[in-house]
């Protein structure tokens, strides 16, 4: 079942990608090209053969369309019947030389070290020389001929090809499963098929049909230069050859074969990139191996409140890795409702900015993106196709990030980047969008709005530059406002300044926000609710008011104590949280807080507790949750005390 759905998805894939400009382009150019191999020299052969000595070096005419060669032969046949030559010369030469390019590339990663260090040496030297160089003193060595042009662009093929397999076996080489097998008494050989080349396939793939490309305008090279294909015999390059010396004559003679190069090479060429693009591109499909989450505790009843505009449940964002999989958001589950605000906060690692973009859709391939459901205003996110997505997430969700800088074009003047949304999503010309943007710009409170709409990023400072991100959000109509990190970097004076904006257009527009911080004081300060995450889960989710009596999760109040206030005694040791975060790969079973929590006890280590909730609005992921407590400084306030 799985693998059906798997090929199922594969071939979708490949279908999406031959509807695209390139796809289609290449996939008419490669179906061209192998009908004229296969079928040229059966409807063509006898024609092209023909010898007529009453029109030898003739013209183009209605008799032949390119003219004839020094023996009176049709050259547009011949063109037409040395496809196949040509192109399986290409194949066969591009096939040994990744052949020996795999080889030269991949033993160095299972061969003792010096004999490893001996091939990279001699795949190196050989690859500083240029390709063509390396193919004509290869050619003088295997001498003139068919036979020898292969094997002389075979072997200059495999020094780059060598160069990639072995960067690529490199980063493999070094696994935990590569030592495993070692130890466990694995053949060298059958470690390098089973182990290494698998895991570096793709690429290498995608390198090869590139090559092939490469490998048909050497081949042309060659024959053209007079040692490559020997008469009787003739491929493109030899027919480039001899229409080069009566050009003056006939040009179309020289032409044809070369533009049958250069569309086949184009052919070549355009079929890698597509299979470039499927490949890097495609979603793995295995699934992701996360923890079943504990079963759900009977919940209070929750009363019916404003109508969600962002619905979360089980969230999981993870990468693949050679060896497994990274899940660094695992299960988040939150709503967000109509001109609500909540905050996000932990420390850096926790998966903050990774929801955000998790729920934005901007979390780009190899990464995996799944949830029970995932909405945004009633649109499920992870089934609803790109198109509606596009127009639906263009006009109705704000994103601003940490670094407004690298946000922006450095190219493009501030107001057509804002007023490029209006083009594209409302039918604004080009006057009424900038319009528009100038009018955002004022809305944000940017002095002289319509000079500084045609300045440049750079003539912005840090907070006139957050300030136009908000305004760009703002070229819609926002129900839902993801701040990460706004006002990161920027002096204290700014930073307010971006809050209190971020607090006015949620009142004038009715837009929901999702603050992402580290600075706890600051969501407290701006945010209806919280939500506290650690090690890829919330922890704890409570309303803000109530966040200085009670908070019940260890974590929570540890951020809280080391938290600096005016009133904070100086004459105390700063309060900090024991330890470091657990890194994504290396998740503990049971509460990943455990380690650095000093009322943890053996449930904790082996038990991960569900986010239950405790009253109507406070939900925590504890054993051991406190109960109200106040707040002082020092250890024993930030843990509330060991039982």
């Amino acid at each position: 079942m799985t693998s059906t759905s798997q090929w199922t998805r594969r071939g979708s894939a490949w279908s999406a990608a031959a509807r695209t400009p390139m796809g289609a382009c290449s996939l008419a150019l490669v179906v061209a090209l192998a009908a004229l191999a296969i079928l040229g020299p059966v409807l063509w052969g006898e024609q092209a053969a023909a010898v007529d000595t009453n029109a030898i070096g003739q013209g183009p005419s209605g008799a032949h369309l390119l003219g004839t060669d020094s023996l009176g032969r049709d050259i547009f046949y011949r063109t037409l019947v040395a496809t196949r030559f040509s192109v399986e010369l290409a194949v066969i030469a591009t096939a040994a030389g990744v052949t020996v390019g795999l080889l030269l590339g991949t033993l160095p990663s299972v061969l003792p070290r010096r004999a490893g260090r001996l091939i990279t040496s001699a795949v190196d030297i050989a690859v500083a020389f240029p390709g063509l160089l390396l193919a004509l003193f290869f050619a003088v060595i295997f001498g003139v001929g068919t036979r020898g042009a292969v094997l002389a662009i075979a072997f200059a093929t495999a020094p780059g090809f060598a160069r990639l397999a072995q960067t690529l076996a490199a980063s493999v080489a070094g696994r935990d499963y590569v030592s495993a097998a070692r130890i466990a008494g694995v053949g060298r050989l059958r470690l390098l098929v089973r182990h290494v080349l698998p895991n570096i396939g793709e690429p290498l793939m995608v390198n090869a049909t590139i090559s092939a490309g490469g490998a048909l305008l050497a081949f042309a090279s060659l024959s053209f230069l007079g040692i490559g294909v020997q008469a009787p015999r003739y491929d493109w390059g030899r027919l480039l050859g001899e229409g080069l010396d009566g050009i003056y004559v006939n040009p179309a003679a020289a032409l044809a074969p070369g533009a049958a190069v250069v569309l086949a090479g184009l052919a070549f060429n355009l079929v890698g990139e597509t299979v470039a693009a499927v490949v890097g591109g495609r979603t793995p499909t295995a699934r992701i191996p996360a923890r079943p989450a504990p079963p759900a505790r009977p919940a209070a009843a929750e009363e019916p409140t404003a109508k969600p505009v962002l619905l979360v449940e089980n969230l999981h964002v993870a990468f693949p890795r050679a060896d497994g999989w990274t899940v660094p958001v695992r299960g988040v589950s939150f709503t967000v409702r109509d001109g609500e605000a909540i905050g996000v906060v932990g420390e850096s690692g926790s998966g903050k900015s990774l929801t955000g973009l998790a729920v934005s859709r901007l979390i780009e391939t190899p990464g995996v993106v799944t949830a029970d459901r995932l909405e945004f205003a009633g649109t499920p996110l992870l089934r609803t196709p790109e198109r509606e997505l596009r127009e639906l997430l263009g006009t109705s969700l704000a994103m601003v990030f940490q670094d407004p800088t690298s946000s922006f074009n450095p190219t493009r003047r501030i107001g057509r980047q804002l007023a490029e949304a209006s083009e594209q999503h409302h039918g604004l010309n080009r006057r009424e969008a900038f319009a528009r943007a100038v009018d955002r710009l004022r809305e944000v409170r940017i002095p002289a709005a319509e000079r500084r709409a045609r300045q440049y990023p750079h003539q912005f400072s840090g907070g006139m530059r957050q300030r136009a991100m908000i305004g760009m959000g703002l070229m819609g109509e926002p129900k839902l406002i993801i701040a990460d990190e706004p006002t990161t970097a920027l002096d204290v004076t700014v930073q307010r300044q971006v809050l209190r904006l971020l607090a006015r257009t949620r009142e004038t527009e009715n837009a929901a926000i999702l603050l992402i911080s580290h600075d706890i004081a600051v969501v407290a300060q701006t945010c209806d609710r919280m939500l506290v995450m650690y090690a890829g889960r919330v922890v704890e989710d409570l309303p803000t008011a109530d966040l200085m009596s009670v908070p019940r999760h260890p974590y929570t109040r540890a951020l809280l104590a080391a938290t600096l206030e005016l009133d904070t005694d100086r004459d105390e040791p700063l309060a900090v949280v024991p330890g470091r975060p657990p890194e994504p790969d290396q998740v503990p079973e049971g509460c990943a807080f455990a380690a650095r929590c000093p009322a943890a006890t053996d449930r904790c280590r082996s038990e991960d507790p569900v986010l239950e909730r405790v009253d109507r609005a406070h939900r925590v992921a504890c054993w051991h949750p406190k109960g109200a407590v106040a707040r002082e400084s020092g250890r024993e306030a930030a843990y509330g005390g060991a039982e």
